[in-house]
């Protein structure tokens, strides 16, 4: 019989819960766990929100809220493993009574039911500084690790600091305040140091927590291997997405307050978010010990680097696999401001023939609209040294990852289902275009046409406006022509 007191790899996964399954890092975090093999049940107040996730229907679901007790315990019944992820930041001026209340129902119910491990991911709280003068923020995070902590169920308290990934608040403040201002007129904490972590890294340890000897019962810093100022991880994001060096000039006259208000008025994190993620880089938060790493180790490439976890997050919308990939659950202020412009049409003729028609789109341009204004914007390119409109494949050989169709390149390729292409053309922002092939359940088929820029810096949300208000006429156009011609094919006989 496996040691209870050393949960170690050769016994069975212990048992979790997730609460916050439906938030940012919780919904990541169950994937990680099922692949893992640990059994998860997910405390959710909405069930419908849960629905939306691929992997709804391998966990197990409990209906509640962590502010009501009863709720709580019967979620927690048979749990080995409890993940702690939810908190009241942006729902107003009493979100710190509400966290701490929070905490003590969750503890003394885990407690009550027998719950073997509590891990909470907190904040990294900045050394030498009284607790009085933190951020609410800040405070807020500390406290409730004390509370769980003094639970009488062993808990690992993990504090982090700026988590990059698409999706994680204070990366995509980040992402917004780099690509919106080339000239940025900043406050005095962009020179604060800091210790980002790469999402990836962050839901390894909480994984790995899963299994700590039952007798640990701490808090453990974790962080990334980068120590940058705020300045710095806006020139290096920069960098990274490819946009001109930003000019960032610190003043003294910005209180966290100001800072908040410029904050929300140049990006679309909601202020009440903006504003505690604002007043924490008052002070420097490092990472003051590394003692997580005696129980789980970083991996063997080691921990994520600042530019790699920058490319990751910035990674194609379509790119699906990687925890720093967007989520359809993300709110919608993630992504940065991406364009999209979504075409579906009922075919009369069968898939196999429509697909065909999407496979016949390099044969000169006939699936495009507008050929004279393609042809004129191919020869523009190529004046200026790009790929100009050349076709790079036969017209009746398979397509294939890799194949050139005129600017676009083959990025992914699912015969008779799905095409993913990307733009070569010099824009100030990578652009796709995905298209789908499905039945319609009645003999015919469906063709879906998705079209996605995604703006970088100031002139490339100039040019994702000016391409919104031409998106109907041209991708309008291009679906109309491939579907003429898959229905133009059925119609022939034989």
């Amino acid at each position: 019989m496996a040691d209870r007191r050393n949960p170690g790899p050769s016994a069975p996964p212990p048992r979790c819960l997730v609460t916050g399954a439906t938030g940012y890092l919780g919904s990541r975090l169950v994937p990680e766990l099922l692949a893992a093999g640990h059994p998860v049940r997910c405390l959710v107040r909405s069930p419908d929100k849960l629905r939306r996730h691929p992997w709804a229907a391998r966990v197990g679901q409990a209906r509640g809220d962590v502010m009501d007790a009863r709720s709580v315990r019967a979620a927690l019944e048979g749990v080995d493993v409890a993940y702690y992820l939810v908190h009241s930041l942006g729902t107003g001026p009493g979100f710190e009574e509400t966290d701490r209340r929070a905490a003590r129902i969750f503890g003394e119910q885990a407690r009550a039911a027998g719950v073997r491990r509590i891990v909470y991911l907190g904040g990294l709280t900045p050394s030498g500084v009284p607790e009085r003068e933190l951020s609410p923020h800040l405070r807020s995070r500390a406290e409730v690790g004390r509370v769980l902590l003094a639970s009488g169920v062993p808990t690992a308290v993990l504090r982090a600091g700026v988590i990059i990934g698409s999706g994680s608040a204070s990366f995509e403040m980040l992402r917004h305040l780099t690509e919106r201002l080339p000239v940025m007129v900043t406050p005095r904490w962009v020179r604060t140091r800091t210790q980002p972590i790469a999402v990836r890294d962050v839901l390894r340890v909480l994984v790995g927590c899963a299994r700590l000897p039952y007798e640990v019962n701490r808090a453990f810093d974790i962080g990334g291997p980068d120590v940058v100022t705020y300045r710095d991880m806006m020139r290096r994001y920069a960098a990274v997405a490819r946009l001109p060096r930003r000019l960032v000039i610190p003043v003294p006259v910005l209180t966290p307050y100001l800072s908040s208000l410029w904050v929300g008025l140049v990006t679309p994190v909601p202020g009440a978010l903006a504003r505690p993620l604002v007043e924490s880089l008052r002070h420097e938060v490092v990472c003051r010990e590394d003692d997580i790493a005696r129980y789980v180790p970083p991996p063997p490439d080691g921990l994520l680097p600042l530019d790699r976890a920058l490319r990751l997050a910035l990674r194609p919308p379509a790119a699906r696999g990687e925890p720093s990939d967007p989520l359809p659950t993300d709110p919608p202020w993630a992504r940065g401001s991406c364009r999209t412009d979504d075409r579906e049409r009922v075919v009369d003729a069968a898939p196999e023939e429509l697909w065909q028609a999407v496979e016949g789109i390099a044969g000169g341009g006939r699936w495009q609209s507008l050929p004279p204004a393609w042809a004129l914007r191919g020869w523009l390119d190529a004046a200026v040294g790009g790929v100009g409109l050349h076709l790079g494949r036969p017209e009746a050989a398979p397509l294939r990852a890799g194949d050139r169709l005129g600017f676009w390149r083959v990025e992914a390729v699912e015969p008779r289902r799905q095409l993913r292409l990307r733009s070569e053309l010099p824009l100030p922002g990578p652009a796709w275009l995905e298209i789908a092939v499905a039945e319609d359940g009645a003999g015919g088929a469906v063709y879906r046409q998705r079209a996605v820029f995604e703006p970088r810096g100031l002139t490339g949300r100039l040019c994702g406006w000016g391409g919104a208000a031409c998106g109907g006429l041209v991708f309008g156009g291009m679906a109309r022509n491939v579907v003429a011609r898959a229905e133009a094919h059925a119609a022939v006989p034989g």
